[in-house]
């Protein structure tokens, strides 16, 4: 091949001597260069028809190379035409010739002459190339210029620009040879966001990104950097918080100039979460860390530091410690996250503490070094035994910064619980020491001068054999010693044998011959608060260890109530969850089961119905799951250990959280059984109505109308293939519609039934006075308690509880003796044990008007036990927002409810705790004839106590509280919860108070300060998608209201730039927004926070309401910005929402362009859908799109041509990379994509 391509072109280049001799003086005519160019392609074209496909590539780089050999400039240029005359009469294929010279080696920009023809011939047959041609083209030219040094001289500048001529040409947007999506994906793979292009672009490239920041904002959520979650246990799982873990930015589709905020590290974000009490499985979903892989997390170590350093300053200004207050909760809550976030290798504990003492030194912050220390102490502790002694020492370059004194620091008060935080330095260098002396003999770590009477102190109780319990000697010294076994003993024994109760005596539990062991004091919180983890676990594990003892044992000595009690405290405790909780459920409950000890069963599961708190809810389904393989196995069934396995299981199915439930029940769905009963009606009609108020809740159903296909189908046909049963038509009618097609029974016996239950627990005296006297005379702060025992005996001995049928054996003539022997029961009673019923009891009610009387009979005498209610807020919010159509117009009931759960708590919560003083003053008193209905102003100042809340104001607007034994795991989500119950509660109709609440940054307001507007906008988001439909859709009319106003409907009303009139922040700052960039901001921040499922509406209200009134391109910019961030959500959880939104952007398009005579906009407009198809959508919406692009006028048709005769030509392609790179996202099997940079 090549001797004949040599023969070819060199006939053609051969030239007389005399012209060599004398370049420049001979000149061909016009006519010899024809006829040398047409019998040079001639003797070509005959040899290019015969030579096979594969060879062509080869031959035309035979060719370039040939052309590139040749020094005369005349040859060349004589060569090149022959190159393009070749393209034009379609000899040879444009995109391989244009491949072949820019990727040549010999292409050098030092030869100037070579270069400039060469992007001339480019320029000049590009046209030709197809557009997946052009882009590969447009990096190589990109990459080729990329070798022009910054330094040239300015003779040779003329003609490198040849190269920039051709990348001007590629950019034209008029030229259409690619989609301009193509081109900046190349672009900002190359010059990525602040990297400078070269100097030989000059602004043409930057210029041209630029023309795509429309399209960025388009994508972009307004305020996105100043949203916010409110972290509840399940973690607000959802892909809107998500962030790169190795730079904390959000993870942005496509390679678009976003705004610059949204390329910043989202530290604010992750510090917020960070702060918040039970936030760490949010953490590790927000960052995609897996506790099975232990990978090191710098950016949250970062976070973690900067908290303790926030810690350190909050700790100047307070004065109290020990008071429950903030500053006391902050380092409570920052032990427990250093503790999990190290255990599990997301963050270094060396290189923490020299990041820490970094940042402290030469702060002079020194008045909280000892809680510093005393949670360092916390992991040093724990972890020292199983680690080298160098990841430690860096603790005493911390202890010479903040403990400068040169005298002894002198022994505190160990009367007070903070004294164990004063001596923590002191435990430290105990620990470090002992390390040191078993790794390295002959090491020595002297005790720091300051600390020499502290450790003094510590050794002199040491050897004091009898310690009494009065003070925190005890804690202190299993904290210092709890590496060494030789002196941890006494102090740990010390505190076991207080529990244990191994003496002789014997105290009394309820029912007939129950004995116990007799120690019936816990040991208190504060005490337990005092010790650090690891004496903790040594605690937990001794307990543990002695349980199962007891059980192997069959003994018929009942645990100590002490021993019970403090266990359960012990279990509160999450930075102890191995030995903890996950032990009590995986280990120790079926070790207890299989040694057949029913008695010790029985007070696991008391503990677990009446003393656990904040247990994740995998935990709970286990322990469900567990549960019903009990009730299977004959032997249990004895009354009194059924009553308490299908009590506790009743218990865990009503309390799972709305969020809770889809996730939980979706990890069984290979084998739905597990979490089923196979024989009780009972518990699976309640898992039926906790699915019924979890799907409404969360919105699953909304805008569909079939179980298919869901999670649902499955558990339902498992029940019903159990336990077959029927529902009542009121009952069915509340269910979400999907869950409708339950079967159903009429008659007229409800009613009936419901009389004969008002009857049964309030005509007989013994049950309300039973519930009015357990009201009376206890508390159900049990944490705070030392004699729940004693209290605990006197109700049982004033009540006695018959549960062997007893009564009924003693009617019988003549009177039967049963002598049945009761399990222990350490907590439980008859009214404790209603509390789930009555929840039930009560919705029921509710779904029958006619009853509704008897109900609230039903609430004044019986209402005060939701005082010893788990959940009081939390049911109540579910009772207001699953029956909030059938409270409607029932306000009277709605009131006492509230009063009811609310008012029970009176006595055990500080005021201002819940309802706001404005609702307690003008809500609660009676008056049907005119109910109240607030102002504005009461409106935002509801608001604005979320959003204080939130900022973590000091002190905030609820009193302070400690989390671990509150309803809710932190301040904002109480804030969020007691809110949405106060709204609800208000005798108006949801329509008004949805609009009151848009209305609060939606109108001027005097109380809504405008430098922070979108913290306003998050708590409206996060309050009004928390409530029920019609508080929320409101939104929508207020979308037609804004679309249809003056400034977006008639181009004349604002003659500007229509992205800076979306752009609210640059608005806000300015002064200069308008009420349509609010209502875009504000709609942003509820979507945001919106459910999948609410947000399944959108495609709707696009189709049926928005795509008759869009008729201008303002118009339709907006609906592309408004709905735009949100594809990338709906992509990843409702596929078919995203395919119906992409259909509905065409057919608004095709409106607007039948309705305009000429389009302004038609860039941003086309980028917009380009970006669309390449990130999301893909081919899915091909055939409908193809349809209406085929309607569009020439212009729009243009530019929109590569969506079209894409599908047709070629089969979709998968890219390699991954998302984090920037590059187009893989797609899912129902939504495959051709993807630019990726082919």
């Amino acid at each position: 091949m090549e001797t004949q391509l040599q023969s070819i072109f060199e006939e053609v280049v051969k030239t007389e001597v005399i012209e060599e001799a004398f370049p420049g003086m001979f000149m061909d005519t016009p006519e010899d260069e024809k006829t040398k160019l047409i019998s040079c392609l001639g003797a070509f074209r005959q040899f290019w028809s015969s030579l096979p496909q594969e060879s062509h590539e080869q031959c035309i780089q035979w060719i370039v190379k040939f052309i590139h050999g040749q020094h005369s400039p005349k040859r060349i240029s004589f060569l090149y035409d022959c190159l393009a005359m070749a393209v034009e009469t379609g000899l040879l294929p444009p995109r391989m010739v244009c491949e072949s010279l820019i990727n040549s080696d010999t292409l050098e920009w030092e030869r100037t002459q070579l270069w400039s023809l060469t992007f001339k011939l480019v320029r000049k047959i590009i046209g030709g190339v197809d557009y997946k041609g052009v882009r590969d083209l447009l990096k190589a030219i990109l990459e080729k210029i990329l070798t022009i040094p910054n330094t040239v001289s300015s003779a040779v500048v003329q003609q490198l620009l040849a190269a920039r001529e051709v990348i001007a040409y590629i950019l034209e947007r008029n030229a259409c040879l690619l989609p301009a999506y193509f081109a900046v994906t190349e672009i900002r793979k190359l010059y990525p966001e602040g990297k400078l292009p070269h100097w030989l672009l000059g602004n043409l490239v930057s210029d041209f990104v630029d023309t795509f920041r429309p399209t960025a904002r388009i994508n972009s959520i307004c305020g996105r950097c100043s949203l916010l979650p409110v972290v509840n246990n399940s973690g607000a799982i959802c892909n809107s918080w998500k962030l790169d873990p190795t730079t904390l930015r959000f993870p942005l589709k496509g390679l678009l100039p976003y705004d610059k905020d949204l390329f910043e590290p989202q530290t604010a974000l992750l510090r917020y979460v960070l702060e918040q009490p039970y936030s760490r499985d949010m953490v590790c979903n927000m960052l995609g860390l897996n506790k099975q892989h232990k990978q090191r997390c710098p950016v949250l170590e970062d976070q973690l530091v900067d908290l303790v350093v926030y810690a350190m300053e909050r700790s100047e200004t307070e004065e109290k410690f020990d008071d429950g207050g903030t500053n006391q909760l902050l380092w409570q809550h920052l032990s427990s996250q250093l503790i999990f976030f190290v255990l599990f290798q997301f963050a270094s504990f060396p290189h923490m503490v020299l990041s820490l003492h970094q940042k402290l030194a030469g702060r002079g912050l020194i008045k909280g070094r000892d809680h510093l220390m005393w949670v360092l102490l916390q992991f040093i502790s724990g972890s020292i035994q199983k680690n080298a002694l160098a990841d430690f020492l860096p603790v005493m370059k911390l202890f010479d910064l903040l403990y400068p004194e040169k005298e002894y620091i002198p022994v505190p008060d160990i009367n007070k619980p903070q004294s164990t935080h004063a001596f923590a330095m002191t435990c430290i260098w105990i620990h470090l020491n002992r390390k040191a002396q078993n790794d390295y003999p002959k090491l020595q770590i002297p005790i720091p001068h300051s600390l020499k009477l502290h450790h003094e102190f510590l050794q002199q109780s040491l050897r004091n054999k009898s310690l009494q319990m009065n003070d925190y000697k005890i804690a202190l010294l299993c904290n210092a010693y709890s590496t060494n076994s030789e002196c941890f003993t006494l102090p740990m024994g010390a505190l076991v044998e207080t529990i244990y109760g191994n003496g002789i005596m014997r105290v009394p539990l309820p029912g007939t011959s129950s004995l116990a062991s007799g120690s019936v004091t816990p040991l208190p919180m504060n005490l337990l608060d005092s010790l650090t983890v690891h004496a903790k676990m040594s605690l937990i594990h001794s307990i543990a260890t002695r349980v199962i003892k007891l059980a192997h044992a069959k003994s018929s000595v009942s645990l100590a109530p002490a021993l019970v009690e403090t266990y359960s405290r012990l279990l509160v405790y999450m930075e102890i969850e191995s030995l903890g909780i996950k032990g009590f459920i995986s280990q120790l409950l079926p070790t207890v089961f299989k040694s057949h000890s029913w008695g010790i069963l029985h007070t696991l599961l008391e503990m677990f119905s009446y003393r656990m708190h904040h247990i994740q809810p995998h935990y709970r389904v286990q322990l469900l799951s567990h549960l019903h393989t009990l009730a299977a196995v004959a032997q249990t069934n004895q009354n009194q250990l059924h009553l308490c396995v299908e009590s506790t299981a009743l218990r865990l199915i009503t309390a799972l959280g709305s969020s809770e439930v889809q996730p939980q029940f979706t990890r069984f769905l290979s084998d739905p059984k597990t979490v089923l009963s196979a024989e009780s009606e009972e518990l699976n009609r309640a898992l039926i109505l906790t699915l019924a108020r979890a799907t409404h809740v969360t919105d699953f159903f909304t805008g569909s109308d079939s179980i298919q296909g869901t999670w649902c189908k499955d558990i339902l046909q498992t029940i019903m293939s159990f336990t077959p049963h029927n529902w009542a038509s009121h009952t069915l009618s509340c269910f979400p519609g999907p869950l409708q097609a339950m079967r159903s029974h009429e008659g007229n016996e409800a009613q009936v039934c419901y009389f004969i239950i008002q009857l049964l627990l309030l005509k007989p005296n013994d049950f309300r006075n039973r519930v009015s006297d357990f009201v009376k005379e206890n508390s159900p702060e049990h944490w705070l308690q030392n004699d729940w025992h004693t209290k605990h005996m006197n109700y049982h001995k004033k009540y006695p509880e018959k549960l062997y049928f007893e009564g009924l054996a003693e009617q019988v003539d003549p009177p039967v003796q049963i002598q049945s022997s009761y399990l222990p029961i350490y907590f439980g009673n008859v009214c404790l044990r209603f509390l789930p019923v009555f929840d039930i009891v009560i919705h029921r009610f509710l779904e029958l008007l006619p009853v509704s009387k008897s109900l609230e009979t039903l609430l004044d005498h019986l209402g005060g036990l939701y005082k010893f209610h788990d959940r009081p807020v939390t049911y109540l919010y579910n009772t207001l927002h699953y029956y909030e159509m059938y409270l409607r117009n029932r306000d009277h009931l709605k009131r006492k409810l509230v009063h009811a759960i609310i008012g029970s708590l009176k006595d055990n919560r500080p005021q201002g705790w819940c309802l706001s003083d404005t609702y307690l003053k003008n809500a609660m008193n009676p008056r049907e004839e005119n109910p109240w209905v607030p102002d504005d102003s009461y409106y935002c100042k509801l608001i604005g106590r979320l959003v204080d809340t939130m900022a973590g104001k000091s002190p905030g607007p609820f009193p302070n509280c400690d989390w671990r034994f509150n309803e809710f795991p932190n301040p904002a989500a109480h804030a969020l919860h007691v809110t949405c119950v106060e709204l609800m509660a208000l005798a108006v109709p949801g329509k008004d108070v949805g609009n009151a609440l848009l209305n609060v940054v939606l109108k001027s307001q005097p109380l809504v300060p405008r430098e922070n507007i979108t913290a306003w906008m998050n708590a409206i988001g996060l309050i009004i998608t928390a409530l029920p439909e019609p508080y929320w859709i409101v939104l929508h009319d207020r979308i037609v209201s804004v679309l249809s106003s003056s400034s977006l409907t008639s181009e004349a009303e604002w003659v500007g730039y229509p992205f800076r009139l979306f752009d609210f922040t640059a608005c806000h700052q300015s002064y200069s927004e308008m009420s349509c960039s609010y209502a875009l901001a504000l709609a942003h921040a509820v979507w945001h926070h919106s459910s999948i499922g609410q947000l399944s509406l959108i495609p709707k209200f696009l189709t049926e309401v928005l795509l008759p009134i869009v008729k201008t391109e303002f118009q339709l910019l907006y609906v592309y910005h408004l709905v735009g961030p949100f594809l990338q959500r709906f992509q990843q959880e409702r596929t078919r929402c995203m395919i119906e939104i992409g259909v509905a952007f065409y057919d608004m398009l095709l409106n607007v362009d039948q309705c305009s005579t000429h389009l302004n906009y038609m860039d941003p407009i086309c980028d917009f859908l380009y970006h669309m198809k390449y990130m999301f959508t893909g081919d899915s919406v091909k055939e409908q799109v193809e349809k209406i692009i085929c309607n569009l006028k020439p212009a729009l048709k243009l530019r929109l041509r590569f969506i079209t005769h894409i599908s047709k030509m070629e089969p979709a392609a998968v890219p390699p990379q991954a998302v984090s790179s920037g590059s187009p996202a893989p797609q899912t099997t129902q939504v495959p994509a051709s993807l630019p940079g990726t082919q």
